[in-house]
């Protein structure tokens, strides 16, 4: 990855070229000294990323406090909306740095930041359109899927839609996510009509056909 890379991580979109970070087509404004610190722990994701590479980075030649680079940690959780005591994309390296600890995939440019597909996902009287990307399912009020139950984890799983191709994942669930039945051990492709369970909860996954024009008729 390069820093003009566009990255999607659950909801958001980190675009280095356009310098824009993105959750679900909202522009969330980041001051360039923060917008950089999250372009190299991104593209340094899973690696820890010392102090010492970080005032190289942001700082050279340049001595400043250790409390303007925490400012700048400080900024990027505040904007998305991260507990630094529960982290789910910066974890701090005690003694060392910092690291983006969040599960991300680079993103095609030219794609829409959240193009709706055809993949629609179904349960009780619910129904989602699922997004070109990520699509989390849990109980988290940012999941793309919010299902409000105790069984389900707050990141349970993830459905990740790539043009026509849709695959179901969990994310490390206390109570696991099912595919026809059977737990998921690793990442399995989805088919029109697959249920899923997360939890105790049963959804089903819904491929739309493609539009078909009128006919006319003659006569």
């Amino acid at each position: 990855m390069t820093r003009t890379s566009r990255v999607r991580f659950d909801e958001w979109t980190f675009d280095g070229g356009a310098r824009e970070l993105v959750r679900r087509s909202r522009r969330v404004h980041l001051s360039p000294k923060a917008f950089d610190l999250l372009g190299l722990l991104i593209e340094s994701r899973p690696r820890a990323v010392s102090k010492d590479e970080i005032q190289d980075h942001l700082w050279p030649e340049t001595f400043v406090s250790e409390s303007n680079l925490a400012g700048l940690v400080k900024e990027i959780r505040a904007a998305l909306g991260e507990d630094a005591r529960a982290p789910r994309y910066v974890r701090t390296v005690h003694g060392f740095g910092y690291s983006f600890c969040a599960m991300a995939i680079e993103a095609a440019r030219g794609a829409g930041t959240s193009s709706p597909s055809r993949h629609r996902l179904a349960w009780g009287p619910r129904e989602v359109t699922l997004c070109e990307g990520e699509n989390v399912l849990g109980r988290a009020s940012d999941a793309a899927a919010w299902i409000d139950s105790t069984t389900v984890s707050r990141h349970h799983a993830r459905i990740l839609v790539e043009g026509a191709r849709a695959t179901l994942e969990d994310l490390g669930s206390k109570n696991g996510t099912y595919l026809g039945g059977q737990r998921l051990s690793s990442p399995m492709p989805l088919a029109d009509g697959d249920e899923i369970r997360v939890g105790s909860v049963r959804l089903t996954f819904h491929v739309l056909a493609g539009e078909v024009s009128t006919e006319t008729q003659n006569g």
